[in-house]
């Protein structure tokens, strides 16, 4: 086989074969995507519009509605227009667009994540020390690690990944370029430096949910101290969302990359794909909206 640098394109993973399937996948993603549009559209407008919501839990939440809308952004349109125009194509600078823009909004968004959970953690266990803590300065610094660890990391996963002799042909398992996929196509033992970025990140993201999981141990024992059955359902209430969201992200994409090779399939992955790219963006603004009253509120008033 050629080197696949010199190809023009890549092969996507087709949604179906019939026609009329290809059409309601694209109205069914179509609508999911309009959703997300609009959900996190709102709550941009809401935190930017409304002074009660510039908070730093709004402000975390305000930035992961701009991770949502460009991670959802980078891979669904394109599989709309192919399901669309009965095609499998996607050029090769469009591929390495896609990683890089994908890697960089879910690496982000996961980073984020971790950062409200430290927000949470501070709110509840330590809140007389909450503004010196998380102040304005504070959640600009920290927002702005989350979007640089996640540009640096996609920079270095595509920037390796293109550079790799690829001449297993150019067909992807999957209806996006997904970097496992792309490195399944090397023909060289470079590979395995991508093999080694991909547990590093790997390692990173481990550390991660480690925090998190500890953070909401020191929060859960925080509010069982605390004496009113009131004041512990106010206090967890303000983590449940969060935990929520989380606990989306982190299953769907645990399940997507530990399960057994045993259960693999190109169908079942696709599945578990949509399921971690697709969902969460749609569901996080209804799950933040629902216990946040100051939002909820605001929402009403942007509504005619």
């Amino acid at each position: 086989m050629p080197n696949s640098s010199s190809e023009s394109e890549f092969l996507l993973l087709a949604f179906a074969d019939k026609r009329e399937l290809q059409l309601l996948h694209f109205g069914l993603f179509l609508g999911i995507y309009l959703a997300a549009l609009l959900g996190n559209g709102l709550i941009l407008t809401a935190v930017a519009c409304d002074h009660r919501l510039h908070t730093p839990m709004d402000f975390f939440l305000l930035n992961l509605a701009l991770l949502d809308l460009g991670c959802i952004s980078t891979t669904l349109p394109k599989a709309m227009a192919n399901a669309l125009w009965d095609t499998r194509a996607i050029s090769y600078q469009g591929c390495a667009a896609q990683v890089l823009f994908f890697v960089f909004f879910f690496g982000s968004e996961y980073s984020l994540l971790t950062v409200m959970s430290y927000d949470r953690y501070v709110a509840i266990c330590k809140p007389l020390h909450y503004g010196s803590l998380v102040g304005s300065r504070a959640c600009a610094q920290m927002a702005a690690a989350a979007w640089g660890s996640g540009f640096l990391n996609a920079v270095l996963h595509t920037a390796n990944t293109f550079s790799l002799p690829l001449c297993q042909g150019n067909e992807l398992d999957q209806f996006f370029c997904e970097l496992p996929q792309i490195v399944k196509l090397s023909c060289s033992k470079a590979f395995l430096r991508e093999v080694g970025l991909i547990v590093f990140s790997a390692c990173l993201s481990f550390a991660c949910f480690v925090f998190i999981v500890v953070s909401y141990v020191q929060i859960f024992r925080a509010v069982l101290r605390i004496p009113s059955e009131q004041g512990r359902h106010k206090a967890f209430s303000t983590c449940l969302p969060h935990l929520a969201v989380v606990s989306l992200f982190i299953s769907t994409v645990m399940f997507t990359y530990l399960k057994p090779p045993s259960i693999s399939s190109p169908s079942l992955d696709m599945v578990v794909a949509v399921l971690y790219m697709v969902v969460p963006p749609a569901v996080n603004p209804l799950i933040y909206s629902m216990r946040n009253l100051e939002l909820k509120d605001a929402l009403r008033k942007l509504m005619p």
